[in-house]
């Protein structure tokens, strides 16, 4: 404080020397040798002025600072101009590296690489290919400076706000940022660019930096290049492609890994609303005529991705779940990692990996597929995951090189009832409410329902109907009616009709906010209608098994993840991993655990006894009889094993009806619940 007067009382004495002393009127004004030296200095707070207006900054000391802050600015950018030079080296493609996959216990999975890159002269790009790259990401290369002032204040803008910082780069920008530095997002990183990029536009040619910037741009698919680019999508040299083609490939410079069409239906969606783009941007800017445009309406589908090879068996499908978690998890671009160099030390554990494919396998011989149409187009998908999120091992398909798509995480297979326990836990957790505004019941595993076959289902307001006007009835599996039973008894026996009024009682958002807490994803969960209780969501079976995971756990929850430690050339990486969280009280979870455990000592589960002594879990039966499912658990391990039919041509689940020659009017399988007990006999020590 003593301090600040000090400089205060300085100031003020500075200010009267600035501005000299007027003194008496008439009298003449007294200047000096001082004075004069010390005039540049301003005065501040202003002398002669009275309230407010005295901090009120006069226009010359207003330019005097804007001149100051400019001439600073000027230099400082002078400077770093001046230091910044074009580094000699491009980025080191010719090191590119393996990535490397490793098990649980560190020894070698698999390698994935090297990257595909091809350099190929600019004269051999077409040249309306060129210039599809050229409207969708600088249709003013040809006549800019090398970068785009406005561009570059909106992305730095952003990223001193937290905003997306991608964007506001020239295509000699993102040449310098692909060649030169790294991927970062960083204000000094961005200057850097911006010094390079102006530098390097007086160095070389437009032509030799658009033909650098195709041959380093990341395509996806492990590509780095247009050449290879173009094999890799449409299996044909970059010379052999038309405009249409090279419109979906310069989608891609936006984002790979959103435009892909083969990744998901939304990228596909997404990479047609931007092929559609480039063309007619390439018609604004008069590149492409309305009538040449008009010739290309139809979408150029590029063909599926290859599969690597030496990712054969279940390898594959750990490999893609491994690096998946990869992009989701860290700060690892998808560019960045196909580059080579990562070391990924998966969860998943080879001893489980390969007893789970082969009691798979096992099952699988009781089919017939070449005499019986039940057993045809058969698929299954399993999950191992431990209490703390692990996940020790999938089965994801027959052959990843066979067929791509990893069944453990498909999201088509309903659920069944093996959804009963979110049900049950939900209603143990809140209570029930049967009138309208009425007060929550508490219900234990005591408490009665009527289990009866074609119970009605009710409302707060009565009977529920449905949209044909027919009242909604309760259907148990073979038409059996139990009577009067216990919650617990009706989750053991998968008894249908108290399981659905009970979700009806507790709420269906009540169910659905429980089951997400569990494990369950919510996009996963099916329509809130009666039906909701007995399984019309679609899980995963990873994440069946992660939800089974928490009953284990006594009500807390891991989100299951497949990598444990990143490191690149030895160096670590930060990879994000779940932290456990309470989704049930103790008692709740203690509760499903009592009657999961119940389901196998004299329910519907009593082959799983084989496992162990200390074995729980629920069979389930999907909805028009099109799934089944076994999850449960042994100790810290939960599996989760689903079974079901789709339709090659229209990709729609099938009826298990007649499944491994079974009766008609059969309803379930057998087949996951003996999947799970032959695994788990073992895996679940």
């Amino acid at each position: 404080m003593a301090e600040r007067r000090k400089n205060g009382a300085h100031a003020h004495k500075s200010s009267t020397f600035a501005y000299g002393h007027r003194g008496k009127r008439g009298a003449p004004r007294r200047t000096s040798q001082r004075t004069s030296r010390r005039s540049f200095r301003p005065a501040y707070p202003r002398p002669g002025r009275t309230g407010f207006r005295r901090w009120i900054p006069s226009w010359r000391q207003t330019l005097g600072l804007l001149g100051a802050v400019t001439g600073a600015l000027v230099v400082t950018v002078g400077v770093l101009y001046a230091r910044t030079g074009i580094p000699e080296d491009l980025n080191a493609f010719a090191t590119q590296q393996d990535n490397v996959y490793y098990w649980a216990d560190g020894t070698e999975m698999a390698r994935t690489g090297p990257v595909d890159r091809q350099d190929t002269a600019l004269e051999k790009v077409p040249e309306k290919v060129r210039w599809a790259a050229l409207a969708a990401e600088n249709e003013t290369f040809y006549s800019d400076s090398g970068i785009s002032v406005s561009g570059m204040t909106r992305a730095v803008t952003r990223m001193l706000t937290g905003g997306d910082t991608q964007g506001g780069s020239t295509i000699t920008q993102q040449y310098v940022k692909n060649a030169y530095l790294n991927q970062d997002q960083t204000f000094s990183r961005k200057l850097t660019e911006m010094f390079i990029a102006i530098k390097l536009d007086n160095k070389l040619s437009k032509a030799e930096i658009l033909q650098g910037y195709l041959n380093t741009s990341w395509y996806g698919r492990g590509s780095y290049g247009i050449q290879r680019a173009a094999h890799a999508y449409y299996g044909k040299d970059v010379s052999q492609l038309d405009v249409s083609e090279g419109a979906f490939l310069a989608s891609l410079l936006k984002g790979a890994a959103l435009y892909d069409p083969a990744v998901s239906a939304r990228n596909h969606e997404r990479a047609v609303e931007r092929w559609n783009w480039i063309l007619d941007r390439m018609v604004t800017i008069g590149r492409l005529s309305p009538k040449e445009r008009a010739g290309y309406t139809k979408f150029p589908e590029p063909k599926a991705p290859p599969k690597p090879a030496g990712l054969s068996g279940q390898t594959g499908y750990l490999v893609d779940t491994a690096r998946a978690y990869v992009s989701a998890h860290t700060e690892v671009s998808d560019a960045d990692f196909d580059l080579g160099g990562y070391q990924i030390r998966t969860t998943f554990r080879k001893a489980d990996v390969e007893a789970l494919a082969k009691a798979v396998d096992a099952s699988r011989k009781r089919l017939d597929p070449d005499k019986r149409e039940a057993d045809r187009n058969v698929r299954v998908g399993a999950a191992s995951v431990t209490t703390d999120g692990r996940i020790l091992a999938l089965y994801g398909g027959s052959d990843y090189l066979k067929q791509g798509f990893n069944d453990a995480n498909s999201t088509v297979v309903p659920a069944g009832t093996a959804f009963g326990p979110f049900v049950y836990a939900a209603a143990l957790r809140d209570g029930i409410q049967r009138e309208r505004g009425g007060p929550r019941t508490p219900v234990t595993p005591a408490t009665v329902y009527n289990g009866d076959d074609k119970v009605a289902i009710r409302t707060p307001e009565g009977p529920y109907w449905d949209r044909s006007g027919k009242i909604v009835k309760a259907r148990n599996d073979g038409g059996k009616s139990w009577g009067r039973v216990t919650l617990k008894e009706a989750v053991a026996q998968s008894v249908n009709s108290p399981v659905m009024q009970l979700g009806m009682d507790v709420g269906l958002d009540r169910v659905g906010k429980v089951a997400v807490q569990t494990g369950l994803l919510e996009e996963s969960l099916g329509a809130k209608v009666p039906a909701f209780s007995l399984g019309t969501s679609t899980p995963s079976a990873i994440r069946m098994a992660g939800a089974y995971a928490t009953f284990a756990a006594k009500g807390v929850n891991a989100e299951p993840y497949s990598v444990d430690r990143l490191s690149r050339n030895g160096d670590p990486v930060e990879v994000e991993k779940p932290t456990p969280e309470r989704a049930l009280p103790a008692s709740v979870a203690g509760a499903v655990d009592d009657a999961l455990r119940e389901a196998v000592r004299r329910g519907t589960a009593t082959a799983a006894k084989a496992a162990g002594a200390d074995a729980a879990g629920k069979t389930g039966t999907g909805p028009d009889n099109k799934s089944a499912w076994f999850a449960g658990y042994r100790g810290r391990t939960a599996t989760a094993v689903s079974l079901f039919r789709i339709d090659p041509k229209t990709q729609e689940p099938l009826p298990l009806d007649g499944l491994g020659g079974a009766a008609k009017t059969a309803t379930g399988s057998t087949y996951p619940l003996d999947i799970w007990t032959a695994y788990m006999s073992r895996a679940g020590k």
